[in-house]
């Protein structure tokens, strides 16, 4: 059997770029461009309550950094580079190669090559951690707090694919294997919008990703910022291949599904052509959704233009199934 050591140099140590110091030492070594700060974010996933057992490892390794990339991009960051933590039940190769190559993938998608990390075995479940490290022009990123009354609200892509998967594959809707294969992709491969959300910067106030829920993460903006918020439950973004899910199913799915990893942020009403411009750079599309206003909370208009009731909750770990 391979040593843990043996482990990281065949699957795991790559060549940096130019300046940096990545795997193979004690630390990491990477610099900042002049007048930029270092945004940095981490997550953990965990077997059994992130991810399913059997998913492709391929997958699973690009969605571990995707989703720590999707943190960069609301922010307005370029990658600079990341950690990655596991800890195995046993330390398969086949299973490791498909990972590192997927996770690679990934990163050289994204500009955010591996610099560093730990690998050790665990008795339980699999877990794995990633750091991302990114650099952004302290006065271009797009905090949570930023947010303005009169700020449109926009998002990208669309919404409720993934929230539509875990729901097909974890027995919480009826099997149907034609609508599964049309929104698997979202739930296992999501792509974080790194290129929309530099483009972004200078031009949005505020952003979030949308991990937990429009509807929650949304409310973090608005909270941080102190304002609130209407939206149109018309104008949402939905996938055609959503068209034939129940209504009370589908709205919770856009409203309030997880891991979308598209970005919801905020900009000034007239810089809407600028926004657009920008998301054409990056290659995504964009919708308004809605607008800031002033108090606090959200308001969801329906297709008459009369407030929702009763919306959904966005995921909490420590509340939801």
């Amino acid at each position: 059997m391979a040593s843990e050591f043996d482990l990281i140099d065949r699957y795991f140590k790559r060549r940096t770029p130019d300046g940096m110091l990545g795997v193979g030492d004690d630390c990491a070594l990477f610099g900042v461009p002049a007048g930029m700060k270092v945004a940095t974010s981490t997550d953990l996933l965990i077997e059994g309550r992130h991810f399913f057992p059997d998913v492709d490892p391929r997958a699973l390794g690009h969605k571990s950094l995707a989703v720590n990339v999707s943190d960069l991009a609301a922010m307005g960051a370029r990658p600079i580079g990341c950690l990655l933590g596991l800890a195995l039940p046993q330390p398969r190769e086949d299973w490791l190669s498909a990972f590192a190559e997927g996770f690679h993938g990934m990163a050289d998608a994204a500009g955010c090559p591996l610099i560093g990390g730990d690998t050790t075995g665990n008795p339980g479940a699999l877990a794995i951690s990633v750091t991302v490290f990114g650099a952004v022009r302290a006065e271009a990123a797009l905090r949570r707090d930023a947010a303005r009354v009169g700020d449109d609200i926009w998002v990208s892509g669309t919404l409720g694919e993934a929230d539509i998967a875990y729901r097909l594959m974890s027995g919480q809707m009826p099997p149907d294997d034609g609508l599964l294969a049309c929104v698997r992709q979202a739930l296992e491969w999501p792509q974080p919008r790194f290129a929309l959300g530099q483009a972004l910067a200078g031009i949005a106030h505020a952003a979030i990703d949308i991990s937990d829920g429009l509807l929650q993460d949304l409310g973090h903006i608005l909270k941080a910022s102190r304002v609130g918020a209407r939206l149109r439950m018309a104008d949402m973004p939905v996938s055609p291949a959503l068209a034939g899910v129940p209504a009370a199913r589908l709205r919770h799915a856009v409203l309030a599904g997880g891991d979308a990893y598209e970005l919801c942020f905020t900009a000034p009403g007239d810089r809407a052509d600028a926004v657009r411009a920008a998301a054409a750079r990056a290659g995504v599309a964009v919708t308004r959704i809605g607008s800031v206003e002033a108090g606090t909370g959200v308001t969801v208009l329906d297709a008459q233009g009369i407030p929702m009731t009763d919306l959904p909750a966005g995921f909490d770990h420590f509340r939801s199934p």
